[in-house]
C-alpha cells in the first residue's frame, strides 16, 4: 500500500520594513531643507525693515530716479543706520574718490544728514594725496566738519612722517583732531619697534597742534597690538562683519562699511558713526 506523501506548506516570514529615522536618505534631506526654510525666514525676519525698504526703494526711486543720486543698497547698512538715529553720521575719503562734487554731498539715503568727513592728507614719508587740498577746501565750503587723516607706512621713519603731515594740514578752529590711520605690521622690525614709531608719531604731531590724535585702524589690529599699550588714545574703528549692528561702548568713531554710495561722490565710500550726536562731535575739534 502506498503512502502519500503529505507535503508542508512552508510559511515565508516577512521581515518587517524599517521605519524611517532621522538618519535614512529622504527624511535627512527634508530635515535640512527645513532647518534651511527656517534659517531663511529668521534672517528675512530681523532685517525685515532693510528688506522692506530695500525692496520698495528699487522699484518706486530707482527706476525713476536712477541718474539724481547714487544710494545705499547693502540691507545692513540701512540696517545699521536705521539704529544709529541718533548718533552723528560722517564719511572718509582720499584720492581713489576722484573729483567729489562737494556741493551735493549732503545726506545718505536722503534722510541721515552727514556731518563730518575724514580727508586722507598724506601716505608714508613723501607722498600728499592728490585731491587733499580740493577736498579740505570742498568740505569746509560744504560746511562740514573735517579731519585729516595720515597713512603709516610701518617701514618708514615714523618722525619724517609726522614732518611730512604737519607740513600738509593746517587745523583750524572746528576741525577734528589728526588721525593716524595703521593697518599693516612691518616687515623689516619689531612690534615693540612699530609701536615706538606710532608714539614718536603721535607725540611729535600732539606737540605741533597742541591736541591729541585719533588711532584709526581695523578691530582685529586693535585687540592684538594696540588696545592695552594705547589705551589713552582715542580710536576709529573698522567693522564691516555682517554680524556687528552697534557702535561698541569704547569706540570713538566705527566705519561699519566701505560700500556705501552718496550724491557727489562717483563709486563706492566709506561710513562711519561717530558715538555721540552732533553737538557732542562738535566738543571734540580744535578750538
Amino acid at each position: 500500500m502506498k503512502r502519500k506523501t503529505v507535503r508542508r506548506k512552508t510559511t515565508v516570514v516577512r521581515k518587517p520594513k524599517k521605519k524611517a529615522t532621522v538618519f535614512s536618505g529622504k527624511v535627512l534631506r527634508y530635515s535640512i531643507v527645513a532647518l534651511f526654510v527656517v534659517l531663511i525666514i529668521a534672517v528675512g525676519y530681523h532685517y525685515r525693515d532693510g528688506l522692506a525698504y530695500y525692496f520698495s526703494f528699487k522699484s518706486d526711486k530707482i527706476l525713476r530716479e536712477e541718474t539724481e543720486a547714487k544710494r545705499i543698497s547693502d540691507v545692513r547698512n540701512y540696517q545699521v543706520l536705521e539704529k544709529h538715529e541718533e548718533k552723528s553720521i560722517g564719511l572718509d575719503v582720499s584720492e581713489y574718490q576722484g573729483k567729489i562734487r562737494w556741493t551735493y554731498v549732503d545726506t545718505l539715503e536722503n534722510k541721515y544728514p552727514l556731518h563730518f568727513v575724514f580727508i586722507r592728507a598724506t601716505v608714508g614719508k613723501d607722498r600728499k594725496d592728490r585731491q587733499f587740498n580740493r577736498n579740505w577746501l570742498g568740505a569746509k565750503e560744504n560746511k562740514m566738519i573735517r579731519g585729516a587723516y595720515h597713512y603709516y607706512r610701518p617701514n618708514e621713519n615714523s618722525l619724517e612722517q609726522a614732518k611730512l603731515f604737519i607740513k600738509t594740514v593746517t587745523l583750524q578752529k572746528g576741525d577734528l583732531p589728526p588721525v593716524l590711520d595703521i593697518e599693516k605690521l612691518p616687515k623689516n622690525q619689531s612690534i615693540e619697534n612699530l609701536k615706538l614709531g606710532l608714539k614718536r608719531w603721535l607725540n611729535a604731531v600732539e606737540s605741533h597742534y597742541g591736541v591729541k590724535p585719533i588711532i584709526y585702524t581695523g578691530e582685529r589690529y586693535y585687540d592684538d597690538f594696540l588696545k592695552e599699550e594705547f589705551s589713552d588714545y582715542l580710536f576709529w574703528i573698522a567693522n564691516y562683519n555682517f554680524y556687528r549692528e552697534e557702535i561698541a561702548e569704547d569706540w570713538l568713531f566705527w566705519q561699519f562699511t566701505e560700500k556705501a554710495s552718496i550724491p557727489g561722490i562717483k563709486g563706492n565710500v566709506d561710513v562711519n558713526i561717530y558715538n555721540g550726536d552732533l553737538q557732542q562731535l562738535r566738543y571734540i575739534t580744535v578750538e
